[in-house]
């Protein structure tokens, strides 16, 4: 390092630096450890926040990335420190990790805040841990760079192509509907996850990661990178590197992120024809940056944007063909004239340097502004008396014909109910309907769980059907698709319209108009209204208790009142 690094700016410093008794303490348990002063003093310490775990499958290729990240720590004379934090692992948690996205954030800060750390590294990448992650480093406002898990490999199944999500949704309809035998489907079982890493489709992870790096949170090309190859055992160690000289420059997220920055993440999101999880998230991380970021600014670039990125489920490839397409910088390549190439990023260099000699290489995976997959409109908000405060719906990945629907709904009052009668053979439900689920919303549930692709009943599916409305105030995963309206605001458990729906009423959805509307007439809905018996609270003690006393609404991204803006980077002055 050149003469500009001063150990004594060191935030570590003021744990290991002073000639008193707290600071004999603070280093006489470091050799304790074995760890010798030449290994600490004087040298930036990075604090590595791992979410590996057995329970998470996303990260399972962690422990050994951990090593690597490490070895570019100390090339570049820093003093590598893990720390475990919380592992959101999407599959096994319930009723679902994004009831757990807060205290990972909450913990995320509070580690980075009372710890003797001048810059972090921070591990994720499966769906919720990056938004966490993210969200406390910019609260806490420590120097952090984001290391993406990387999505698995393209998994193969005989002769066919397998994206995982996607096609366990399209395989499993195909079973419900006699068309898939058991043998069949049990291969498909053994093969759709191909090795480690996050889906390998454009769901919540692959989006989150790419958000990440528009944000300016990770090396440039990092979000593609597939979890097993050496590339990303390359990329894990450059940014053990580039953290130390973080460390040395101060270069914190207040530093980073601008109105811009949040203008690049929501371009991004809508031209890979990304998560509408994400929609949520990056509200959310706005908010911690003490900026805003609303639907109506979703909307209006979703006016503006194509979608380019040819992946499913709104397209027909897959993460690691993106990779080598030319990845994000080459798809922002074709987007200069939309994104704010002045935005900073970890790297201390702009967006607009970084895609300089970027470039695509197969037009088919990333499609031109003349040929898009959508012109515009790929993940839209509507807005109406169903969903006064909005509510979203990826068009990119619905049936063309849906967009434009009327229909009677057909209501399940919340998620037992929905499982007890979806394929009651008596079901009242024809392929004009629209099915309707309540309770599933950010209280609902609890959690906000991913219940908005609701199933195509199976007697419907035998009859050829594979796509219907769908509305709910849930979320869906990123790798699903269908005519799925989410994110309906305010939700059903705190009294919005949608607990108001009825089975039979007529429900329309005009996607390009931007508009959802329930057919009833106002003194109806005020008379439901008026009767309307709110639901039994989930718990009365602990988290959930608290998740559900503070979580704000879909449309305010859902983190904690008392988490939004708040004390910016605050440091502990007991020492």
């Amino acid at each position: 390092m050149t003469s500009v690094n001063d150990p004594k700016q060191l935030r570590s410093g003021r744990w290991f630096g002073p000639d008193d008794l707290r600071s004999f303490g603070h280093r006489s348990r470091f050799k304790g450890m074995g760890i010798d002063d030449q290994d600490f003093r004087d040298k930036p310490i990075i604090g590595i926040l791992n979410t590996w775990s057995e329970t998470n499958t996303c990260h399972s290729h962690f422990r050994e990335r951990v090593l690597e990240v490490k070895r570019g720590v100390l090339q570049a004379g820093g003093f590598p420190i893990e720390i475990p934090v919380m592992s959101l692992g999407e599959m096994l948690m319930k009723p679902t990790t994004m009831l757990y996205r807060n205290l990972l954030a909450m913990e995320t800060e509070e580690v980075l805040r009372c710890h003797p750390i001048d810059a972090a590294v921070l591990m994720g990448g499966c769906d919720k841990t990056v938004p966490a992650m993210l969200m406390g480093a910019i609260s806490a406002d420590i120097p952090s760079v984001f290391l993406p898990a990387g999505p698995m490999l393209n998994a193969y199944w005989r002769d066919t192509t397998l994206g995982s999500g996607t096609d366990a949704w399209k395989y499993w309809a195909e079973r419900c509907a006699g068309n898939l035998c058991e043998e069949d489907w049990k291969e498909i079982e053994n093969c759709i996850a191909r090795s480690a890493g996050t889906c390998m489709t454009m769901g919540t992870a692959s989006t989150m990661a790419c958000i990440a790096e528009a944000l300016g949170f990770t090396l440039p090309g990092a979000s593609s990178v597939p979890a097993v190859v050496a590339e990303h055992c390359r990329l894990a160690v450059a940014t053990g590197r580039l953290s130390v000289e973080m460390a040395w420059r101060n270069r914190k997220p207040s530093t980073l992120l601008t109105a811009g920055s949040f203008a690049n993440a929501m371009i991004t999101q809508l031209t890979i024809g990304g998560s509408t999880n994400a929609i949520v998230h990056v509200i959310a991380m706005a908010g911690r940056a003490r900026l805003k970021v609303t639907l109506g600014d979703y909307d209006a670039w979703s006016r503006k944007v194509p979608v380019l990125a040819n992946i499913r489920p709104s397209g027909k490839h897959l993460m690691e063909d993106f990779h080598r397409a030319g990845g994000l910088r080459g798809l922002w390549t074709r987007l200069t004239d939309l994104l704010d190439l002045s935005s900073r990023q970890v790297t201390g260099r702009t967006l607009g340097d970084s895609i300089a000699d970027a470039r695509v290489i197969d037009e088919d995976v990333i499609r031109t502004r003349e040929n898009p997959l959508v012109e515009h409109g790929g993940t839209c908000v509507l807005t109406g008396n169903l969903a006064p405060n909005g509510c979203v719906i990826k068009s990119s990945a619905s049936s063309g014909q849906l967009l434009r629907h009327q229909g009677p709904a057909v209501v399940f009052e919340n998620y037992p109910d929905l499982k007890k009668r979806i394929h009651d053979p008596d079901l009242p439900v024809t392929a004009d309907s629209v099915l309707v689920l309540k309770d599933a919303g950010p209280n609902g549930a609890p959690g906000f769980p991913e219940w908005g692709m609701l199933p195509i009943p199976e007697k419907l599916l035998k009859q050829g059907v594979r796509d219907m409305v769908r509305i709910s105030d849930a979320r869906m995963s990123g790798t699903s698709y269908g005519t799925c309206v989410l994110h309906v605001s305010p939700e059903s458990r705190l009294g919005g319209p949608l607990a108001w729906v009825q089975t039979g009423d007529r429900i329309e959805l005009d996607v390009p108009a931007r508009r959802i509307s329930l057919l009833v007439d106002d003194q109806e809905l005020a008379r439901r209204k008026e009767a309307w018996v709110p639901p039994r609270e989930h718990a009365s003690r602990g988290y959930t208790w608290l998740y559900t006393q503070h979580v704000t609404q879909a449309d305010r991204g859902c983190d904690f009142d008392f988490l939004e803006g708040g004390d910016y980077g605050k440091e502990p002055d007991i020492f």
